[in-house]
């Protein structure tokens, strides 16, 4: 069987780690075992190329590599949704139609999406890009709560490290759960990560607020533990349930259920990473009543559960 040629489209500023993602998936012979990947990087103009950590790589393959690929990768463009030369959006459409499958990783999806690649399609990014994604290619359907999206043509991944979880999911498509697991475990990492990028992403600072709702925050945030209805926190203001409701939404942008909601999950995580608390525990003091709503909350909002989150952030 003749090895899978994958060609990686390089672009300056290149990331070193965004490549290395995809050559150490695809590019690096496991012991003993008959080579399956053939790796080759390839530029719109070959020579020494600029990358962001301050060195230079030499790329001796131009556009006409991609002609010969199976699997084409953008591994990441800089800075995020710079407009890309026709020549290379021409010869990615052209690999595309000729059955190649062009996979992105990072920022790469802006690559994608300006070559009308991801035109209707799912695709994610990074989580600090996909607003920016979204806004630039509306046709586009960018979803930021999952790792990578596949459409078997086409496939998009999150932030940086989710390009190795996008390479493995591939090759675990091409050879097998098993032959997958063999590369991971050379590289030592877990075949198959837990959730979304969304348990990655920065917390979100504080929302503003003006005199007349900054000292109900704070009070509210130091009784989580409790049961805060609308009408107990208009008591508190001094203010009808509707009217508080009504500054929620002109200050903060929700309404007092989903700040408090979100202001729950945000104390969670913090126990969670800095202590040994029984899940249990951490959801009463959150004020979600129970491990079952904790972990249904996180579910929904996180992607993973309270006790994958834990085993990845845990600081205890």
């Amino acid at each position: 069987m003749d090895p899978h040629r994958v060609v990686a489209l390089l672009n300056p500023p290149q990331s070193p780690f965004e490549l290395a993602c995809a050559a150490e998936v695809f590019g690096a012979a496991l012991p003993d075992e008959p080579a399956r990947y053939t790796f080759l990087t390839c530029a719109e103009r070959p020579g020494p190329l600029r990358t962001t950590a301050g060195f230079a790589m030499l790329v001796d393959a131009g556009l006409a590599a991609l002609a010969e690929a199976d699997t084409v990768v953008v591994p990441g463009w800089q800075p995020p949704g710079a407009p890309v030369p026709s020549a290379v959006t021409d010869a990615l459409r052209s690999a595309h139609r000729r059955g190649a499958r062009i996979v992105a990783i990072c920022t790469g999806a802006f690559v994608l999406a300006q070559a009308g690649l991801l035109d209707g399609r799912r695709a994610t990014t990074h989580w600090r890009s996909s607003a920016q994604l979204a806004a630039a290619h509306p046709e586009v359907a960018v979803d930021q709560d999952v790792l990578f999206v596949d459409h078997g043509d086409v496939a998009t991944s999150a932030g940086t490290g989710a390009g190795i979880d996008l390479c493995l999911h591939l090759v675990r498509g091409d050879h097998g759960a098993a032959y997958a697991a063999r590369i991971a475990r050379n590289m030592v990492l877990p075949p198959h990560r837990e959730g979304s990028q969304l348990q990655y992403a920065a917390q979100p600072a504080p929302a503003r607020a003006d005199e007349s709702l900054a000292p109900l925050l704070e009070w509210a945030a130091d009784r989580l533990d409790t049961r805060l209805t609308l009408d107990r926190l208009a008591e508190r203001a001094g203010l009808s349930s509707r009217t508080l409701a009504r500054r929620f939404a002109e200050q903060l942008g929700t309404s007092p259920g989903q700040w408090l909601l979100g202001r729950r999950i945000e104390a969670a995580r913090v126990l969670l990473e800095q202590t040994d608390l029984p899940v249990e525990t951490v959801a009463t003091r959150v004020g979600l009543a129970s491990a079952v709503n904790l972990r249904r909350h996180f579910r929904t909002h996180l992607g993973t559960t309270p006790g994958a989150y834990r085993r990845t952030f845990g600081e205890a």
